[in-house]
Parts: C-alpha cells; sequence; structure tokens
C-alpha cells in the first residue's frame, strides 16, 4: 500500500498541492449548480423552460469566460486572472442568492457563469505549467479525485441545507470560493513558462482555430459534455416528478463522487499503456449505458444504478482527457487551449439544459434519456475515428518542444555530469520547468 501511495502521490511539485488543495475547498462548498434547477423551480417557482433560460444564461457567460480567461491567462498572467475571477465568482454568488427577480436572476447568472468559467483555463495551464509530461495522468486524476471528494460531500450536505435556507447555499458557495482564493494569493506563484509571450503581441485565438485536429477533438468534447450535464438539468426534475425530495436527490448524485472517491486513484494503472482512442471510446459508450437506463427509472434504486454505471465511464474519460489536451497544445498557448476546451463545457452548460428541457417538457423523458445515450454512442465512435491523427499531432508537437528548448532557455553554467540513472529521471523538459 506505500508502494501505490508514492507511485500515485509522490514526486509532484509543491504548487500542484497547493492547487489541489484549493481545489478541494473550493468544491466542499459547491452547492448552487447542483441545485439551481431545482431552486429555481421549486423555491422561485418558474417552469421548467424559464429554469432552463437561467441555467443557460450562466453557461453563455461561461462561455466569454471561458475565451476572456484563456487569453488573460497567457498574456496577463495565470495567477491575476485566477484570482479575479475567484473574487468576482463571490461577488455574483452572493447576488444571484439574493436576487428575487427573474431578470435580475437572468444577469446575475450570466455575470456569474462569466466569473467562475474564467478560472478555468488558468487553473489548467497552471497545472499543465508545473507538471512534467509524464505525471499529468495521475496529477489528474488527484485533482479530479478531490474534485469528487469535495462534491460526495457538498450534494449530501446542500440538500440539506436546502431544507433549510436556500440562501445559505449561495453563501457557503461564495465563502469556499474565498478561502480558495486566499489560498492562491498567499501561496501559488506564477507559473507561466519564459517561453510564452508577457505583453500584447503574439498568436491570439485564431492559432488554435486553424488547428484541424483539435477542432474534431473539441467537437466530441462538446457533445460528451452535453450528455454529462444533464444530470445537473434534467436529473433532478425528472426525480422531482417521480416525487423524490431534493434531498433524496443529494444522496442519490452523491454516488458519483463516492465512486470517484473510492476508485479514481487506480484508475492512471488501469489505463497506463492503452491506447487513448479507445479508452475514450469506451468512456462513452458506458457513460450512454449510464444515462439511457435513466428511461426506465421510477423509483431511487434504479436512478442510483444509472449513475453508477455513468460515473464508471466519466472516470475514465476525464484523466485521458485532461492529458490529452496538455499534449495537444503549445506551451505559448496554452491558457487560449485551455479556454477553448472550458468554451465547450460553458457551451453545453448552456444547451444541454435548454434543449433536456425542451425534450423533457414536450417529448417526455424516455425520448431524452434514449437520445443522450445515443449521442454518446456517436462519440465513441469519433473517438475511435480521430484518434490516430491526434497522436501523430501530440507526438509532433513534443518534438517541436523539445527541440526548442535550448533556444528558449539557455544551459546554467556547467556542472559535473550525472550519473546516467539520474539522466534517466530527468522530469521534464526545461520549457515546461517552472
Amino acid at each position: 500500500m506505500r508502494g501505490w501511495l508514492r507511485r500515485t502521490t509522490g514526486g509532484l511539485p509543491a504548487t500542484f498541492w497547493y492547487l489541489w488543495t484549493g481545489t478541494l475547498v473550493n468544491r466542499l462548498g459547491a452547492f448552487v449548480l447542483v441545485f439551481l434547477a431545482i431552486y429555481l423551480t421549486q423555491e422561485r417557482g418558474f417552469s421548467q423552460s424559464r429554469a432552463g433560460l437561467v441555467i443557460g444564461l450562466w453557461g453563455v457567460g461561461g462561455a466569454v469566460g471561458t475565451l476572456a480567461g484563456g487569453v488573460l491567462a497567457d498574456r496577463w498572467g495565470r495567477r491575476p486572472t485566477l484570482l479575479t475571477a475567484h473574487l468576482g465568482t463571490v461577488t455574483m454568488m452572493l447576488a444571484v442568492g439574493l436576487a428575487r427577480d427573474f431578470w435580475a436572476l437572468a444577469a446575475g447568472a450570466l455575470l456569474l457563469g462569466m466569473f467562475a468559467e474564467g478560472a478555468r483555463p488558468a487553473f489548467g495551464a497552471m497545472m499543465v505549467d508545473v507538471v512534467p509530461e509524464r505525471d499529468r495522468v495521475r496529477a489528474f486524476s488527484l485533482n479530479y479525485w478531490a474534485i469528487n471528494l469535495g462534491f460526495a460531500f457538498s450534494a449530501v450536505l446542500a440538500g440539506l441545507v436546502a431544507e433549510v435556507d436556500y440562501l445559505l447555499l449561495f453563501a457557503i458557495d461564495a465563502g469556499t470560493t474565498l478561502v480558495t482564493a486566499v489560498i492562491v494569493f498567499l501561496r501559488v506563484p506564477e507559473t507561466r513558462p519564459a517561453a510564452a509571450p508577457r505583453t500584447g503581441r503574439g498568436p491570439g485565438l485564431g492559432a488554435v482555430l486553424r488547428d484541424r485536429v483539435y477542432l474534431i477533438f473539441l467537437a466530441l468534447n462538446l457533445l460528451g459534455a452535453l450528455m454529462i450535464m444533464q444530470h445537473l438539468s434534467t436529473l433532478p426534475i425528472a426525480m422531482s416528478a417521480d416525487g423524490l425530495s431534493p434531498a433524496t436527490f443529494g444522496l442519490v448524485i452523491a454516488l458519483n463522487g463516492v465512486l470517484i472517491v473510492s476508485g479514481q486513484l487506480f484508475v492512471p494503472r488501469l489505463i497506463e499503456g492503452r491506447d487513448r482512442s479507445r479508452v475514450l471510446a469506451l468512456a462513452s459508450v458506458i457513460m450512454a449505458a449510464g444515462f439511457a437506463l435513466t428511461a426506465a427509472a421510477d423509483v431511487v434504486w434504479v436512478f442510483a444504478v444509472s449513475v453508477l454505471i455513468w460515473t464508471v465511464g466519466e472516470m475514465l474519460q476525464s484523466p485521458s482527457n485532461s492529458a490529452l489536451i496538455a499534449e495537444l497544445s503549445p506551451s505559448a498557448l496554452r491558457g487560449r487551449y485551455q479556454g477553448t476546451l472550458s468554451l465547450t463545457w460553458s457551451a453545453a452548460a448552456a444547451l444541454a439544459p435548454v434543449l433536456g428541457g425542451a425534450t423533457q417538457e414536450h417529448l417526455g423523458d424516455t425520448v431524452l434519456w434514449l437520445g443522450v445515450g445515443a449521442v454518446g454512442v456517436l462519440v465513441a465512435a469519433g473517438q475511435l475515428g480521430s484518434g490516430p491523427s491526434r497522436e501523430r499531432r501530440a507526438a509532433a508537437l513534443r518534438a517541436a518542444e523539445r527541440a526548442a528548448t535550448p533556444a528558449v532557455r539557455p544551459e546554467p553554467a556547467p556542472l559535473p555530469p550525472p550519473e546516467p540513472a539520474e539522466q534517466a529521471v530527468d522530469p521534464a523538459p526545461a520549457v515546461e520547468r517552472t
């Protein structure tokens, strides 16, 4: 067990662990988005379509925030972008919790999404900056584990808090975000590589949008995100329609976090050395099966089984996806690449509740969940078909970055040559060490 623990957590830089701690604290209080659909329909009395519009505006704001956050992370810096986004999130979280008018709620959700999602590109770029290539799958697995450890607790606690006062959901979420900002301010330095442009000029988003291999990957990620985001929009409404309480939904969705917490740290060893395209395709098929099963759910245990099934697919998909995007992004454009990846999730956050809510309201749950399953199968086929070109693109980029390393950072004063064994464990090219 000690050997497994060393292989899983050992050798990662201190900055990674501060980021990891911030993630855990933030997710322990991530109450609002999980219960926003229930809050809007039950507490505020909005229709399913109006609730979907508010959640969709959160996603539209997130789309703006991720693009702006990606550009700022590359030009302004990771650290100031992250701090600004967190402090803006704290402010807007409280504003949305206090809003009563529908349009005030809608505008607040738009701005909240912009700030909350604006932090993602800077955070993702920081992770790639500080973690060597060979350690990224386990680093992203550890971070994903922290996200879901916090989510497992927050989903249960949020259900209990919601039965006392919904305003507490917003207040606690804002508080934990503020604590995360303090951790970043006190302990996390700027990590942007020396090769990245420091001011105004340099390659922009156009360079990302001309990368056809990457754009195909983004399209597949968008479809997968549309599938996954149904658990935050239409799943709570489906469970409420079957007479299940918000606390019951909290317990069922907490199974997602519990399974990930108990099993995610074993995933890196499970997928090590395997073809990533096949891993991503298998993950999509498993998620499709889990969501399709929801069509037959009308009691708690069937909902619970469906959540457990699609969670297994999510556990396989997330670290593979994160490590792949790191390999597909040039060091000078990491913020922009992370921003466009986050954009697919923001777009899904905007489209999923609107499309899912309309399908659920007009065609029923069966059509909705079987359709979600069909999307998952389509994504799996796309992953298999586009995988070889992605791997060639990643290999070419790695070779180019290694060839450019001496020009980016001059060699230090000569030192005695290390032993051969020490040379074999050099963690990363100099351009990636900050």
